[in-house]
């Protein structure tokens, strides 16, 4: 079965959901199992953060445009959300550093401090157009414009198509840049924090080593820290290998939002 946008887009709104109330939380400090709420944002349970909020930005845009990548038009959706609250359910309530930086300076940030994982969380939209590798570091660079962090989002998107084409996570691991190996590592290897490369291995990890969507969403969030980042990236890449049904129907029913989410998917 061939899996679309929607099922991206809701793989990583569940997910980022299911991490929200654990955000910062080191690992082995609790163990997530289902979708709970509050926790450390204070959040009604299925509530999402920035991460699905700045990925229906780029959806909106892309829909607004007829396809088209337009950056400049996805910066203005990015300065609605963060100064008016637009692509939220009840307002903005988390903000990567990076963002703020690059959004009050009108450019993207290139320091070796500024690659955190804010542009690789939005990403998953850009699988399912036709952009270059070079619009999607343009994404990218919209707010973390070093190469690190924009060629970390072009690997994310090569592997996302690969396995909306069908190709199997293992089978595709290759063009995230890794190999078969990856499967084999410890947990103690694998990092969740907030730096761009980690949280790609991490949500590539977390799908080859695990055979459904719960189990890939409910281990990012165990990982601990940038719980939800790491979940909403895992998420989309579970969501696009096993499709919205493969996701519990108690956790779509608890999704809040769903309506903004609708109406900024294109087809």
């Amino acid at each position: 079965m061939t899996h679309t946008l929607k099922d991206a887009v809701y793989g990583q709104a569940v997910a980022d959901a299911l991490g929200v109330p654990y955000e910062f939380q080191p690992r082995g400090t609790f163990h997530a199992t289902t979708m709970t709420g509050h926790g450390t944002h204070n959040q009604p349970a299925g509530t999402w953060s920035d991460d699905t909020s700045m990925a229906l930005a780029i959806c909106d845009s892309i829909r607004s445009n007829k396809g088209r990548i337009d950056p400049d038009d996805m910066r203005e959706r990015f300065n609605d959300w963060y100064q008016h609250g637009d692509y939220t359910i009840d307002g903005l309530f988390d903000i990567g550093n990076t963002t703020i930086k690059a959004l009050r300076a009108g450019h993207g940030m290139t320091g070796e401090y500024d690659n955190g994982n804010g542009s690789l969380m939005r990403t998953i939209p850009l699988a399912f157009t036709d952009a270059s590798e070079t619009q999607v570091e343009q994404v990218s660079a919209i707010t973390h414009a070093n190469p690190t962090s924009t060629r970390a989002c072009v690997k994310l998107i090569h592997y996302a198509r690969q396995l909306a084409a069908g190709h199997t996570p293992l089978d595709a691991i290759e063009t995230a840049g890794y190999t078969r190996a990856l499967a084999d590592e410890p947990e103690g290897m694998i990092r969740s924090g907030g730096y761009v490369l980690d949280t790609l291995k991490a949500a590539v990890w977390c799908l080859v080593t695990t055979d459904d969507y719960a189990g890939c969403a409910l281990k990012a969030v165990n990982l601990g820290d940038d719980t939800d980042t790491t979940a909403a990236v895992a998420g989309g890449l579970a969501g696009i290998v096993y499709g919205t049904e493969g996701i519990p129907a108690e956790w779509i029913a608890k999704l809040r939002g769903k309506d903004v989410i609708d109406a900024c998917l294109f087809a």
